[in-house]
């Protein structure tokens, strides 16, 4: 196109202006490719002589343009650029998360979205039909598309087990951008080993089942774990599911900080097992290790290296459920001149109510009861029969699953 003084000019000032066959215009790129000026008119140009009025088509852009010996002008295209859509989550940002939560989990899942205000707290309808086979919905499925889901379970029960995989295996496909699984306590951890032809090791079958959930759209789904109970299960778990394996034991360190006697604290673990697990976390205190030698048809427990005389000695483990092992380390720990005994486990089990065996310190001794027992809330159930009782004391996960959605 021709800038408004090129309009008015003559046919022969147009003719002067263009170089002559063989002649050469000058190399400079402000020459080569010069703007005309808004003013220009479509037929100005295509009235001027020995010009040539073209139209392009460059990648789906219009430009409008005019060719002559001084070569090719075009027009800036009027387009606007493509919007590109804001990424939830980006680099040292805090993402946006959709967390839902089994019915016995309502109560940590609410502690965890009050730690955050980018979690929001979501339902699911836990019907059943009259058969007993659970009935379950997810409302508003359309708008958690493109969204961070994660879910808070429990497999407290073989029951339950069968509805929670439902709803796990079903929100990867409704199209979110990401999932994660959070499930505290890994209910067949003990149960990792064949020691006979014909055992089953329950926690190879488990780690299948959650290793088979489908991917979402932002890849395989994570899994969060606290305190596995053998490190080598973490081996169980297919490519397409990516565990993580936190602990519980930041949560102990912190109250033994809160305690009168913080100074006198010593940690005694009731076999090899839980120190190998536990001892790097725990090193700048004085350490214990018991173990279990066999007298006759009787276990008993033995102190194997440690001093417990005059000291506050918290026994640590992943888990109790009858509590036979932990009562038999307690006494020894008393008879070997233990001033107080405390316990701490991530997951409290206790079945059949073994946590009735565990009695408050009320001046009786260290030998006939505990100072404090502390356990997470991994077992919801066993937290209901005693956040009220001493010895107990529950320290909560909600800090730490509410981090663990970040990562």
């Amino acid at each position: 196109m021709a800038t408004a003084a090129s309009a008015s000019a003559s046919p022969a000032a147009l003719r002067a202006k263009t170089p002559a066959p063989g002649a050469h215009p000058s190399p400079k790129s402000s020459l080569a490719f010069p703007w005309p000026s808004p003013g220009a008119s479509a037929s100005a140009s295509a009235a001027a002589s020995g010009r040539l009025h073209a139209s392009l088509h460059l990648g789906g852009v219009r430009g409008v343009g005019t060719a002559n010996g001084t070569g090719l002008h075009v027009l800036p295209p009027d387009v606007k650029p493509l919007a590109v859509p804001k990424m939830a989550g980006g680099a040292g940002a805090q993402k946006s998360i959709l967390l839902y939560h089994c019915e016995e989990m309502r109560d940590l899942a609410q502690q965890v979205a009050a730690r955050n205000d980018d979690i929001e707290l979501c339902t699911i309808s836990w019907r059943k039909f009259p058969d007993g086979f659970p009935d379950l919905f997810i409302p508003n499925a359309q708008n958690i598309r493109g969204r961070h889901v994660a879910f808070l379970a429990s497999f407290s029960s073989p029951g339950v087990i069968f509805e929670q995989i439902s709803i796990i295996y079903n929100l990867p496909k409704l199209f979110i951008a990401s999932f994660t699984l959070i499930l505290p306590f890994f209910p067949t951890g003990t149960s990792e080993r064949m020691e006979d032809e014909g055992d089953v090791a329950t926690a190879f079958t488990l780690a299948r089942s959650l290793s088979h959930i489908p991917i979402s759209r932002g890849g395989p789904t994570s899994l969060v774990i606290f305190d596995i109970h053998a490190l080598q299960e973490r081996f169980y778990f297919g490519d397409a599911i990516l565990p993580c394996f936190e602990s519980g034991i930041p949560l102990l360190k912190s109250r033994l900080q809160e305690l009168p006697d913080s100074d006198n604290i010593a940690i005694a673990f009731p076999d090899d097992g839980a120190w190998k697990r536990f001892y790097k976390q725990l090193q700048h205190f004085p350490m214990i290790i018991c173990n279990k030698v066999r007298e006759g048809d009787q276990r008993i427990v033995r102190i194997k290296e440690g001093d417990a005389r005059g000291r506050h000695v918290v026994i640590v483990d992943d888990l109790v459920q009858s509590g036979g092992t932990l009562i038999e380390c307690q006494k020894v720990l008393a008879a070997h001149g233990a001033a107080k005994v405390s316990a701490y486990v991530t997951h409290g089990i206790f079945p059949n109510k073994s946590w009735e065996k565990f009695k408050p310190d009320n001046g009786e001794g260290p030998e006939h009861a505990l100072s404090h027992f502390w356990i997470t809330d991994s077992c919801p159930l066993t937290v209901e029969a005693v956040k009220d009782r001493r010895p107990f004391e529950i320290l909560s996960l909600a800090d730490s699953i509410a981090s663990a959605l970040q990562i």
